[in-house]
């Protein structure tokens, strides 16, 4: 298990390959369908986006809220294909990473290995498990959104997998 701290480096980003078990530390941001269509319409009109994601790792992810004593409630990753018109143009913004569950099309995966960046798994229906590994948690942007706003979460020893390398190989 190889931990790794957060934001991303083009050195840990290279170095890191298909099947690799890792743990995160540091800072994500939760962004799903609702956010991405948002940051997506912003790049299309030529805007800055609410948020830098360069360098950054953005966790698919509509968290519940938090009970009392806890940063967050349950956090498990949502189905990472349904961003997948959304992330070439995010990934040219500087996007490093991507945590999810499933696979990804094949214009991603193009588009990782062109920008240089890494896809994690994390596991699904471990939701409640992945919430003790959160240990700070706000709303980043598009409150409005509830369970899809972005949140920003400070995160330790965080377990994914590494799905898809800067190479563009798959675990799939």
């Amino acid at each position: 298990m190889r931990k790794i701290y957060l934001p991303l480096s083009k050195e840990t980003i290279e170095d890191l390959r298909i099947g690799d078990e890792v743990l995160l530390t540091g800072t994500i941001y939760t962004a799903r369908d609702q956010a991405h269509k948002r940051f997506f319409e912003l790049l299309k009109k030529n805007k800055k986006l609410p948020v830098d994601l360069k360098a950054q790792t953005i966790y698919y992810c509509g968290p519940t809220a938090a009970r009392p004593g806890n940063a967050i409630g349950s956090c498990g990753p949502t189905t990472s294909s349904r961003m997948d018109a959304f992330t070439p143009a995010l990934l040219k913004t500087g996007l490093k990473g991507m945590i999810g569950k499933g696979s990804r099309s094949k214009e991603v995966i193009s588009a990782i290995k062109k920008y240089k960046a890494v896809y994690f798994l994390a596991v699904g229906g471990a939701g409640a498990y992945l919430s003790k590994k959160v240990k700070r948690a706000r709303v980043a942007v598009f409150k409005d959104l509830g369970p899809e706003a972005v949140y920003e979460l400070s995160v330790k020893d965080f377990p994914v997998i590494v799905g898809i390398d800067s190479t563009g190989r798959s675990i799939y």
